[in-house]
């Protein structure tokens, strides 16, 4: 007989209970202690940058897989005298090889040999292995010398810079525009470092051809034209501007002041007065401009947390020597640049189209129109005709009389 299984059960002493041990459970919000924010916080913040190096590291060695692939290409072809169809060919059988890898087309294997021809120096591919493939191909298609182009990865990556906004830097042609620079007061105004980083803040000229408005648009067209096209513009001015307000009001003395343009520039700490001019540059603009600032020190500005409000002016045109002279004694940092306006329609053309108030009084006259009737076509007007299978016979229509008639 087994014992084990005779053995009786020991009765529970009185006064003793079951000892069930209850599942943990979360604090409520209210019982959080402050300091578990601050922990969810930092591990989150941890862990976007450990994606980010992770996907750094995934990119930085994409392009340097694809420059060393390009290489071994141009290698084949340079050596064994190989013609342009062994691409075809490799891709064929890299996609065979790898079916769940994508990048082996024989259109990205040719970019991956012509970026190794145009780099034979591996510093310069660690360099441009910052920034994805597909900028580096864009850099490829639109920029013609090596200089360049490390300049714009530079700017890509350091700005973080999407490939459409890669491309609109290059059409618009930053690198020229950053190496001509407005007249500024920035190196006496301002300390050696914030200087430095103010100067490259600003460019000559500014491209404002997104606006479509011809070169005689007034000055109130041209911010009304900006402020429509805000994020274009923002773009243009460059990374850390964060828009205030157009027509700012300021009171001094009693007497209101409006500024075209307020901005507060996230990265320099600091107020800047952006101030519009559809003519040259005149001495007076930076005078009126320097009391602008005075003003947005005082009232805006707080001492312990922001710098000094900077001042630009971008005007029509410009000579250097004469603001050079304007900004020489002013006390306020400032820079004068000058913009670029899409060309105009020639005014042949111009005057034989309808102006605005012709073109609402026209559609006016449309819309209280009783006997103008709309139709709309759909977009698929033709027939439906069914489709014929190989082999099936044309149905017969029936004949009167017929079998079906007895």
């Amino acid at each position: 007989m087994d014992n084990s299984r005779s053995r009786k059960r020991r009765p529970r002493p009185k006064g003793v209970t079951a000892m069930v041990q209850a599942p943990a459970q979360l604090p409520s919000s209210a019982s959080v202690p402050s300091s578990y924010e601050e922990l969810v916080a930092a591990v989150r913040d941890r862990i976007v940058q450990g994606n980010a190096r992770a996907a750094f590291s995934v990119n930085h060695e994409l392009v340097m897989l694809n420059w060393d692939l390009g290489k071994h290409i141009l290698h084949a072809q340079q050596q064994r005298g190989w013609g342009a169809g062994v691409i075809d060919r490799l891709s064929a059988d890299l996609t065979r090889a790898f079916p769940d890898v994508q990048g082996f087309s024989p259109r990205n294997l040719k970019y991956m040999r012509a970026f190794a021809q145009a780099y034979l120096d591996e510093a310069i591919v660690q360099a441009l292995a910052q920034i994805s493939w597909y900028h580096n191909i864009t850099l490829l298609d639109k920029v013609g010398d090596t200089t360049r182009r490390i300049w714009y990865a530079q700017q890509a990556f350091k700005h973080g810079w999407s490939r459409n906004v890669l491309v609109h830097q290059i059409e618009s042609d930053l690198y020229r525009r950053q190496g001509g620079r407005p007249v500024t007061n920035f190196e006496r105004t301002l300390p050696p470092p914030k200087s430095d980083l103010v100067r490259q803040l600003v460019k000559d000229p500014y491209n404002l051809e997104f606006l479509t408005l011809g070169t005689e648009a007034s000055e109130r067209e041209l911010e009304l034209g900006l402020i429509g096209r805000l994020k274009d513009f923002l773009l243009e001015l460059g990374v850390g501007f964060a828009f205030i307000g157009n027509q700012y009001r300021l009171e001094v003395a009693g007497e209101e002041f409006f500024l075209d343009l307020l901005f507060y520039h996230v990265h320099l700490h600091c107020y800047v007065v952006v101030e519009l001019k559809t003519e040259d540059f005149k001495p007076e603009f930076a005078g009126k401009l320097n009391f602008y600032l005075s003003a947005v020190d005082d009232q805006l500005r707080h001492p312990d947390t922001d710098g000094p409000t900077i001042g630009l002016l971008l005007c029509k045109g410009k000579n250097d020597v004469v603001v050079e002279y304007a900004l020489r004694d002013t006390t306020k940092p400032m820079g004068v640049s000058t913009y670029r306006l899409g060309k105009s329609l020639p005014a042949s053309i111009r005057d034989a189209l309808p102006g605005d108030a012709q073109l609402r009084a026209e559609l006016e006259k449309l819309a209280n129109d009783p006997d103008l009737t709309i139709t709309v076509k759909p977009p698929n007007t033709r027939p439906h005709q069914a489709s014929k299978r190989p082999g099936m016979k044309k149905p017969q229509p029936r004949r009167k009389g017929g079998d079906d008639a007895k």
